[in-house]
């Protein structure tokens, strides 16, 4: 207590220390400041400061994160994302008033000193020696610029934005070191234009321009005497101040503001009191930010376009490159999203389905030619809240662009792919074979690309109903889904054919897992992913040729930069005249086929339905010569659900199968998508038929699809396969309910 006077207070001794220690602490940043290289060096040898030979680019032309503007394919916005909501504008884009109100409660004699107010340091210095504390502080505009830079610089890593604010000499030291080379580099004007547009003013705007749409829902070069007052008494401490939380703290500090500007002769005394006097009127603007403000449902694509930039070289070569230009920001990404697919697509997607139903749909479309994706609608809204049903799994991709792992079984919409192939190896659509509904292959009779068996068992598979036995052609198959024809058209065309002839079309696994060689890849009991669906039929509405999906057409940087993006790849996967056939024998699917309740009226269309074992997944395909659209029905949750006497949008169904959800889901989504489109035609070709057992008894070949030639009729080779009975789900078998991978 000896130490103290009575009043608590130092004694006269511990004030004169403390002022000779301030003092002595000051004189030594003074120091480093006016020496030459010598003294720089002294206290470099110290670990307080190294050279500081030339200044730092990035004090220049700080590297500002700011907002990025995802675009649609027409210039509207779809989102804005941002690590920090920023805005850089130029000088004269910002209110005169701002400029001196910042300049006034900040740093006074901004344009009287250098980068160093050597009044202000002294001032400083006999202030704090009298309070006992640190109750005034020195920096000037610019060091606090500086200090700025280094802290934007860290980001939200707390280590670094703690070594960016520490106090001691040697950081102080820098910060006023670059500080003078900034004031020779810079110059006044430029400096308080980077102060004004780096300075954080709370409610997570950055930088003027944001914060003044925040609290006023203007621009900058719009603020009033009153509310740049406001603005710039922010500074200090945003949350103590913020007017949205206690708007009489931000009022007093407001006035403060206005009060100097008078004291400094920036405003009269008169027009400072009637600035006084008027009551903070705030126009908040609530901030809006990352895909779930996304408009129409597009929040999976635009989380989609955010896991293009994060993942694809062409925007850097390491994760780490790719994650500092997504955070840096001030991106308009203009992309391949058609507003009117996209509002069709997400109307579709909710349509039949409701949000809380046990199943989920999801609708994703391809413009055939171009590879461009025009939209992605889901049925569970875009979210984090669990409880309102929300999710951030887009179900249209696969893992590494937010997805499932593996993506789904496509059932039967796999065995166009197996026509192709088919195709390509010199057979005819004509091609028969006369089965029972339910057969066994040998394994053994399918070759791997290594040619090798691909398997030691028998393969039991069945159709959907007892009732579907008797002699198909390719047409008639793919028409009425035949399970077993397409085992066998698979058997004569070859598995590895089949195989590459889904490489080529984009069918892909995810995880880089390779396709596996098993025969029952015939009736999609392999997965993939809604976007890879719609792709791949693309392939055949584009005449045969595939193009890779892509969603971004342009980037622009803040500075008007045009940075590289991905585009698609378009590569050959099989002839014209394959497509055509395949086109013409899918438009009888959606005309007397599985699809019926999908065809559209108005335009040439086409497509094929699938399900899978048990009914756990529902698909519809399909396409016309401008646009592909997958369909897929399902559970994203958990245990897969077997979608048989199920409640699904308010409706019952006893079993739901491809053609009476995801088709009329698909119908939906191609209406409106094309109601204001062209309506091309697939080219016109003759599909050979084969004949039917009745068309040979009574000698008339039958002909609706055009030239039956000789050789064309298929041959029924069944008999040369043992009858060996094993349980019909042992290898991608059925249930008894007619579920095979490869149903309708």
């Amino acid at each position: 207590m000896a130490n103290k006077r009575s009043g608590g207070g130092l004694t006269r001794t511990q004030q004169a220390a403390k002022f000779l220690g301030v003092s002595v602490l000051s004189g030594a940043v003074l120091a480093g400041i006016a020496l030459p290289a010598a003294g720089a060096l002294g206290l470099a040898a110290k670990g307080t400061v190294e050279g500081f030979d030339e200044i730092p680019s990035n004090l220049k032309t700080p590297p500002l994160s700011q907002r990025t503007t995802i675009l649609d394919s027409e210039g509207g916005a779809i989102a804005t994302v941002y690590s920090r909501d920023r805005k850089v504008v130029p000088l004269e884009k910002i209110s005169p008033y701002m400029q001196k109100a910042i300049v006034a409660i900040e740093d006074s004699r901004f344009y009287e000193h250098g980068a160093v107010d050597l009044k202000g340091v002294l001032r400083a210095i006999n202030r704090n020696a009298q309070s006992g504390g640190v109750a005034q502080g020195a920096s000037t505009l610019t060091q606090q610029y500086v200090k700025n830079v280094f802290v934007e610089e860290a980001g939200d890593d707390p280590e670094k934005v703690a070594q960016a604010t520490q106090q001691t000499i040697g950081r102080k030291v820098r910060e006023l070191k670059y500080a003078i080379q900034v004031e020779e580099e810079l110059g006044k004007k430029k400096i308080l234009e980077n102060y004004l547009n780096i300075t954080f003013f709370g409610q997570q705007a950055y930088g003027i321009e944001a914060a003044s749409q925040r609290y006023f829902s203007k621009p900058a070069a719009d603020l009033k005497l009153e509310e740049a007052a406001m603005m710039a008494g922010l500074v200090q401490s945003p949350s103590r101040y913020d007017p949205v939380n206690d708007v009489q703290e931000a009022t007093k500090r407001r006035n403060i503001v206005l009060q100097r500007m008078a004291d400094v002769k920036d405003v009269s005394q008169a027009e400072a009191d009637r600035a006084m006097a008027t009551p903070i009127k705030l126009k908040v603007k609530a901030p809006k930010n990352g895909c779930i403000t996304a408009v129409d449902g597009a929040g999976f694509f635009c989380d989609y376009v955010r896991k293009t930039i994060l993942s694809d070289p062409v925007f850097g070569k390491t994760s780490e490159e790719r994650q500092k230009l997504w955070n840096l920001g001030g991106l308009t990404i203009r992309t391949t999203l058609d507003p009117r697919a996209q509002e069709a697509a997400n109307e579709a997607a909710v349509a039949k389905i409701y949000e809380d139903d046990k199943v989920a749909a999801s609708v994703v479309q391809v413009q055939p030619g171009s590879g461009k994706i025009l939209s992605m609608g889901q049925s569970r809204p875009y979210g984090l809240d669990q409880k309102q049903h929300q999710t951030t799994l887009n179900l249209a991709v696969g893992s590494k662009m937010g997805g499932t792992t593996y993506g789904f079984q496509v059932g039967s919409t796999f065995k166009p792919i197996t026509a192709a192939a088919a195709l390509e190896k010199g057979l005819s659509p004509a091609q028969s074979f006369a089965t029972p509904w339910k057969i066994t292959l040998p394994m053994s009779s399918y070759n791997t690309c290594a040619g090798g068996p691909a398997g030691s068992g028998d393969w039991v598979l069945q159709n959907e109903l007892e009732s579907e036995a008797g002699s198909w052609d390719m047409t008639s198959a793919l028409g009425k889904s035949i399970n077993t024809y397409f085992a066998k058209l698979e058997q004569l065309t070859g598995l590895c054919e089949t195989i590459e002839m889904a490489k080529k079309m984009g069918y892909e696994r995810e995880l880089g897992k390779k396709l596996k060689e098993l025969p029952s890849i015939t009736l999609g009991g392999q997965e993939a992913t809604p976007l890879d669906m719609a792709a791949v039929y693309a392939t055949f509405a584009n005449r045969g040729e595939y193009c890779t999906p892509v969603a971004i057409e342009s980037i622009t940087t803040a500075t008007g930069q045009k940075l590289k993006v991905p585009r698609s790849e378009c590569s050959r996967a099989m002839s014209e005249r394959t497509a055509d056939l395949i086109n013409q024998m899918l438009k009888g699917v959606v005309e007397d086929g599985t699809g019926t309740k999908a065809g559209l009226s108005d335009r040439d269309n086409a497509g094929k339905t699938g399900t899978t074992n048990d009914r756990k997944d529902a698909w519809f395909v399909g396409y016309t010569p401008n646009l592909s659209t997958a369909v897929w029905v399902g559970d994203d949750v958990g245990e897969k659900t077997s979608m048989y006497d199920i409640t699904i949008g308010g409706e019952v169904y006893d079993k739901v199968c491809g053609g009476c959800l995801p088709g009329p889901i698909w119908k939906i989504a191609m209406t409106g998508a094309l109601s204001a489109s062209e309506t091309p035609q697939f080219a016109p070709i003759s599909v050979p038929r084969g004949e039917k057992p009745e068309d040979k008894e009574k000698g008339k070949p039958r002909q609706p699809g055009g030239d039956n030639k000789p050789g064309d009729g298929g041959r029924d080779d069944d008999d040369i396969f043992p009858g060996i009975t094993l349980p019909p789900d042992l290898i991608g078998g059925g249930n008894g309910r007619g579920g095979n991978g490869g149903g309708r």
